[in-house]
């Protein structure tokens, strides 16, 4: 609810920022030294990153306020939905994703597409600059349970940031690198509980 409300409240100033902080670049365009122009631009830069978060942190606060009702949700549908969603992100970047038979559910429809969307776009997002990316959704039967896996051939994480991977706003790399707010997989946590599953 905290989240919900600040990130809510805090769209407006932060619009007004960007807007106008655009604004006095293009009215001043030329007439400002080098260094202004510099700084102008890390304004832009700094309230249009703030605008990303905040949007983020909204999400992240709807996986519980905006939930829809669980209902049976296939799969197989989500996934390829999910990979035209992706599709000039694949092409751009040279990716392979391919998945097992995937099963019907009891779920929100779009949570899992939210959660597809995330994990399939982290394993390619964070590529080794080696080869192209590859990543395999999968799903087998675990006693009453489906284990779902989404394996990757990116850089990989070293165990000891296992344990805070799903906290929010814990990155591993900076924005330069790998750009991205530190959200994404904590959204995927509060999804999956929410469902009444574990992530790791």
């Amino acid at each position: 609810q905290f989240a919900h409300i600040v990130s809510h409240d805090l769209q407006e100033p932060i619009r007004k920022m960007v807007g106008f902080s655009q604004l006095f670049a293009r009215e001043f365009e030329g007439k400002m030294d080098q260094n202004a122009q510099e700084y102008m631009g890390y304004v832009v830069d700094g309230a249009k990153r703030m605008q990303v978060l905040i949007n983020e942190l909204l999400n992240f606060s709807r996986v519980t306020s905006g939930a829809k009702p669980l209902e049976p949700v296939d799969l197989e549908l989500a996934i390829d939905e999910t990979l035209k969603d992706l599709e000039i992100r694949i092409e751009d970047c040279g990716a392979s994703v391919t998945h097992d038979p995937l099963p019907t559910v009891c779920a929100d429809p779009v949570q899992m597409r939210r959660l597809l969307l995330n994990l399939i776009g982290n394993g390619m997002k964070f590529q080794s600059p080696e080869r192209p990316p590859t990543v395999n959704v999968s799903a087998a039967r675990d006693g009453g349970e489906w284990r779902f896996g989404v394996r990757d051939n990116g850089i990989g994480i070293d165990a000891q940031y296992f344990k805070n991977l799903f906290q929010i706003f814990k990155r591993l790399h900076s924005s330069e690198e790998y750009p991205g707010t530190g959200i994404g997989l904590a959204v995927c946590k509060k999804i999956v509980e929410r469902h009444g599953g574990r992530i790791w």
